[in-house]
């Protein structure tokens, strides 16, 4: 039985969302031309993350992950590729998130109760912002993937 078929295991899933970095933006000698990273900060954890939400009942995980996009960061997502799933524990209890590239689409960021910001940065800055190691990880993946309509990334 897998992780995600045992009843106890909270199932989630999220976004790694990028945009093509405005263009008039001058990078930098650190800094990664081109794209950049939307990270949300909840003030219930203090943290910075990847947009991500457990799945109501019975909804697909990507269904899923698109709406925890759009609820946290108030943008529409194209999603892309699979990235990695993340399994740790929550609470005591087993969490599974699974998360897929997306590229942003129109929208507006509302703060909420739940995320109050959220930062666009360069992947090295988003890696060294990120308070989780397992979600830099995520970085290394999407950079990994081929991104229809993004600059080229090193």
């Amino acid at each position: 039985m897998s992780p995600a078929d045992d009843d106890t295991t909270v199932r989630a899933a999220g976004c790694v969302l990028w945009r093509p970095a405005p263009s008039t933006a001058s990078p930098g000698p650190t800094a990664s031309p081109g794209l950049e990273l939307c990270l949300v900060h909840r003030p219930k954890y203090d943290d910075w993350s990847h947009p991500k939400g457990k799945l109501k009942p019975g909804e697909a995980p990507l269904a899923g992950a698109l709406r925890e996009v759009a609820e946290e960061t108030g943008y529409a997502a194209e999603p892309g590729a699979e990235l990695p799933t993340v399994r740790y524990l929550a609470n005591g209890r087993p969490k599974e998130v699974r998360y897929w590239a997306a590229a942003a689409g129109t929208g507006a960021f509302t703060p909420s109760d739940e995320v109050d910001r959220i930062l666009w940065l360069p992947p090295k800055a988003a890696r060294t912002r990120l308070t989780q190691p397992r979600d830099r990880a995520l970085v290394d993946a999407l950079l990994a993937t081929r991104l229809p309509g993004a600059p080229g990334e090193t």
